[in-house]
C-alpha cells in the first residue's frame, strides 16, 4: 500500500509503498476514503523539517533538553545513532479521515465490515491507504454524511474541545483569534450555541467567510473595526471569552484577547501560538486561561487509546470518541458546515505535488482532502473478521534448518523501535557474513523505515510468514514486554535461535510457558539481551580482579530517573514494573560477577515511589544489593558498582571508568572518555551470531537466562511478603 512519510532530517516528502497493517483486537483496518491535510498543524511540521539543524533545535528546545541529558546518561556516540535515527526516518503525516472497515478485530462490537467511520490520531489515522485504528479512536458515520464531510472528524472534535473549555453560554459574546481550519469550526460550534461571535484574521478572504458561516462581524487585528464591533455587541464591557486559534511568533494573539476581554473572562488556547502574558493585563482583569488539549479527555493516555479502556460517562462526559461522534452528528444534522472549507481535493497519487503546493503558497486553502482510488465506491466484497496473531501451529521436534559454515547468517526482526535501530540493527548492518532478511512490525511506517536504514530483504506486518520461512536462521524479538513471551515461545516451536530483549518474561506463567516450548521441540538456542556481561571495560576488570577464595559482597547502585509523561514504561498493568522490565540487567551483572546464581531475593520498597532495595543471596555466601533509584539528581551516573572480596575491591562507574584495589593500592585502573561507553551489544551480538553461525554453545546458559528471570519475578512476591523469597530453580 501507499502512505505518505517525509524524513525530517532532509525534509523530503515521499509516497512510500509500505507493508499493510495486521488487524490486531480491539481496533480495525480501515480502508481510506478521505483524509484531510491540517493546513496549520501539518504545514508547520512540514516546514520545521525543511530548516537547517540549528533551525530544528530552535524550533524544539524541548527536546535539545533530552538530548543532552540523554549525552550525560549514554554517552556521545549512543545519543548520536538515537538521534540521527530518528531524524533520518520516515514519519507519518496525518490525523484526520474517513473510511471503509476492511477488517474487524477480536473485541469488537459495534462496526462490522464495510461500514463508514470517521478516525483520528497521528498515529492511526494517517495519510495512507490503510490504517489500524483501536476503537476509541474511531466513531461510526450516520447515515447520509457523506465520507468527505466525515474526514473533518478529528478537527471538528480539537475545535469542539475547545469550546467545552470556554464554557460558553447562551447570549455570551466571543471573539476567534484565528480563522483557520480550526477557528472556522470554532465560529461555527459557538454560532450553535447561541454565542455572538467576533473573528480576527489579517486573511480577508478568511473573514468574509467566517461571516457566511455565522460570525456578527471579522476583521483585521489592527483595524478598528475590530474593537469597534466587539464595544457594540457587549455594551463597552469586552467579551465573555477569547479563542486563540492563531500560530506563528507573534505575541499579538494574546495582547489583543487581553484588551478585548471583559472582567474575568475566559482565554482559551487552541492553536499553538506565542504566549508572552502580559502581567499587568491579564492580572488586572484576573483573566482565566485555559489549555484546550487536542480532541479531548483520554487523548495522551494510552490506557485510554490504545488499551481501549472508556472514562465512566458519569464522571468525563465529553471524551475524544464522545466528541468525535458528536461533531459527526452536527455535521449530519447540518448543525455545522464544512463543504465552504473544502478549498481543494487531490487524488492521493498526487501528495505530494500537493504539499509542495501549499509549502510554496502556490495553493491557498483553508482546507485540503486527498481522495482514494475508489473512495465513491463500496468494497468489492466483505472479508472475514481478522486478529493479528492467529494461533500458533504446533509441531514436535525441532526444525532448525541445516546450514553451510560458509552461508550467512539470516537474520529477521520482530520489532524496530528506538532500542532495535539504535542499539542493534546498526552494529548488524556492519557485520560481514549477516543477511538482515525480514523486518516484521505492527505498524508499516516503522518496518519500511528499518527496511530502507539498515538494508533488510523484505518489510513486513506478518510474523506467520517469517516463522514459516526456513531460509531465517534466527528472530530477534524486539517488541513490547508484554509480547515478548510469546514470540519467544513461537519462534522457539518454529525452530530458529531467538534473541530477545530483557525481560523473557513479566510472569512465571509466561516463564512456564517458554520453557514448554524449549522441551517440546528440542530447541534450547534462546539469548536474553543481558549486554552488561559483555561490556569490554566489565571483562577486563574481573579478569584483573582475579578469582576469589571468600564470599563477596556487591553493591549496584542504579539511578534510574524519572520516566517522561506517556511512556509505554508506564503501562505497568500491560508491561510490567520498571524493575520487571529492566532488572534482569543488573541482576545478571552480579550472578556474572559472582559466578554463581542466585538462590534467595529479598526486597523492599521506599514508599511513595518506585525505589527498590534488592538483595540476593548466593550458594557460598555472597550477597549482592541491587539498589533501584528513581529520584536521583540526573547528573549523577546511572550505574556505579563496587564488588568487595578477599581484601581487594572493583569498582565501576558508568562503563567509563574502572578500578580495582588491592591492598593499600590501585592495581589497575583504566578510564574512557564518556562517548566511549560500551554496555557490551557489539560484543553480545557477535557473540550469539558467531554460536548461530557454528552451531556451538549460545553464550550464556539456558539454566543461567532462567534463574536471571526467576529471581527478577520473585522481587514482587518478596514485597508483598517481607521475607526472603527462596528460589526453586536455583542449584
Amino acid at each position: 500500500m501507499k502512505q505518505v512519510v517525509q524524513n525530517y532530517k532532509s525534509g523530503e516528502l515521499a509516497l512510500l509503498d509500505v507493508p499493510v497493517p495486521g488487524c490486531k483486537p480491539d481496533g480495525v483496518l480501515v480502508r481510506s476514503a478521505y483524509s484531510l491535510i491540517s493546513t496549520g498543524t501539518e504545514l508547520m511540521k512540514v516546514s520545521e523539517a525543511g530548516m537547517s539543524m540549528v533551525g530544528k533545535a530552535r524550533s524544539r528546545p524541548d527536546q535539545v533538553a533530552k538530548v543532552m541529558q540523554s549525552v550525560a546518561t549514554n554517552g556521545v556516540p549512543a545519543t548520536y545513532r538515537k538521534v540521527m535515527g530518528k531524524l533520518d526516518s520516515y514519519t507519518p503525516l496525518g490525523y484526520s479521515l474517513s473510511g471503509v472497515v476492511e477488517q474487524v478485530g477480536a473485541g469488537i462490537d459495534d462496526v462490522k465490515v464495510g461500514d463508514l467511520v470517521a478516525c483520528a490520531g497521528n498515529e492511526h489515522a494517517l495519510h495512507a491507504e490503510l490504517n489500524w485504528v483501536p476503537k476509541n479512536l474511531y466513531a461510526p458515520v450516520p447515515d447520509g454524511l457523506a465520507p468527505r464531510h466525515a474526514a473533518f472528524g478529528t478537527v471538528g472534535a480539537i475545535a469542539m474541545q475547545g469550546v467545552r473549555r470556554g464554557e460558553p453560554q447562551l447570549g455570551e459574546v466571543a471573539l476567534v483569534i484565528g480563522l483557520g481550519l480550526i477557528g472556522q469550526l470554532v465560529v461555527q460550534l459557538l454560532a450553535a450555541s447561541g454565542v455572538r461571535v467576533v473573528g480576527v484574521d489579517p486573511d480577508p478572504v478568511r473573514c468574509e467567510l467566517a461571516e457566511r458561516l455565522g460570525a456578527a462581524a471579522c476583521g483585521d487585528p489592527a483595524s478598528a473595526a475590530v474593537e469597534a464591533s466587539v464595544a457594540e455587541l457587549t455594551g463597552g464591557h469586552g467579551v465573555d471569552q477569547v479563542y486563540l486559534a492563531a500560530g506563528g511568533g507573534s505575541n499579538q494573539p494574546v495582547e489583543l484577547a487581553a484588551r478585548l476581554s471583559r472582567d474575568r473572562g475566559r482565554v482559551v488556547d487552541i492553536g499553538k501560538c506565542r504566549l508572552d502574558l502580559p502581567w499587568n493585563a491579564y492580572y488586572e482583569k484576573e483573566l482565566d486561561v485555559r489549555f484546550s488539549r487536542s480532541y479531548g479527555p483520554g487523548r495522551y493516555d494510552p490506557a485510554y487509546e490504545l488499551e481501549g479502556r472508556d472514562y465512566p460517562i458519569g464522571y468525563v462526559r465529553w471524551t475524544e470518541r464522545r466528541n468525535l461522534a458528536c461533531f459527526l452528528d452536527l455535521l449530519a444534522r447540518d448543525r455545522v458546515d464544512v463543504e465552504p472549507l473544502v478549498s481543494h481535493i487531490a487524488d492521493f497519487d498526487d501528495a505530494v505535488d500537493t504539499y509542495q503546493r501549499l509549502k510554496d503558497g502556490e495553493l491557498k486553502a483553508v482546507a485540503v482532502l486527498f481522495r482514494y482510488p475508489g473512495s465513491a465506491e463500496p468494497p468489492a466484497e466483505a472479508k472475514a473478521p481478522a486478529v493479528a496473531l492467529p494461533a500458533v501451529r504446533r509441531g514436535g521436534g525441532a526444525v532448525t534448518t541445516a546450514r553451510s559454515a560458509t552461508a550467512p547468517v539470516r537474520l529477521a526482526f520482530a520489532g524496530a523501535g528506538n532500542y532495535a535501530t539504535s542499539m542493534l540493527l546498526p552494529h548488524l548492518a556492519q557485520r560481514d557474513g549477516v543477511e538482515l532478511s525480514t523486518v516484521v512490525t505492527t505498524t508499516a511506517l516503522s518496518a519500511a523505515n528499518a527496511k530502507r536504514k539498515f538494508g533488510f530483504a523484505e518489510a513486513s506486518t506478518d510474523l506467520d510468514a517469517v516463522l514459516d520461512d526456513k531460509s531465517i536462521d534466527a528472530v530477534f524479538v524486539v517488541t513490547r514486554h508484554s509480547s515478548h513471551a510469546e514470540l519467544t515461545r513461537r519462534a522457539l516451536l518454529a525452530g530458529k535461535a531467538v534473541f530477545v530483549e530483557k525481560p523473557l518474561a513479566l510472569t512465571e506463567d509466561e516463564l512456564a510457558g517458554v520453557l514448554a516450548a524449549v522441551e517440546e521441540s528440542g530447541n534450547d538456542r534462546l539469548q536474553v539481551g543481558f549486554n552488561r556481561r559483555f561490556a569490554p571495560l566489565l571483562q577486563e576488570a574481573r579478569e584483573r580482579f582475579g578469582a576469589r577464595t571468600g564470599p563477596a559482597s556487591l553493591r549496584y547502585l542504579v539511578n534510574a530517573g524519572q520516566l517522561q509523561h506517556g511512556s509505554w514504561y508506564l503501562q505497568q498493568g500491560t508491561e510490567g514494573s520498571r524493575f520487571a522490565g529492566e532488572g534482569g540487567h543488573f541482576i545478571d551483572t552480579a550472578s556474572w560477577l559472582l559466578g554463581a546464581d542466585p538462590v534467595s531475593v529479598y526486597a523492599v520498597a521506599s514508599s511513595g515511589n518506585e525505589d527498590l532495595q534488592v538483595v540476593l543471596r548466593y550458594p557460598d555466601g555472597s550477597t549482592a544489593t541491587i539498589s533501584y533509584v528513581t529520584t536521583g539528581a540526573p547528573g549523577f551516573p546511572k550505574e556505579t558498582l563496587d564488588l568487595v572480596a578477599d581484601g581487594k575491591v572493583l569498582r565501576l562507574d558508568d562503563f567509563v571508568r574502572a578500578a580495582v584495589y588491592d591492598g593499600r593500592r590501585k592495581r589497575w585502573v583504566s578510564s574512557r572518555l564518556p562517548k566511549a561507553r560500551d554496555k557490551g551489544q557489539a560484543a553480545e551480538l557477535a557473540a550469539f551470531v558467531k554460536a548461530v553461525r557454528s552451531g556451538g554453545p549460545m553464550p550464556v546458559p539456558l539454566e543461567s537466562l532462567v534463574a536471571t528471570t526467576a529471581a527478577t519475578l520473585a522481587v514482587p512476591a518478596g514485597l508483598a511478603g517481607g521475607a526472603p523469597v527462596t528460589l526453586a530453580r536455583a542449584r
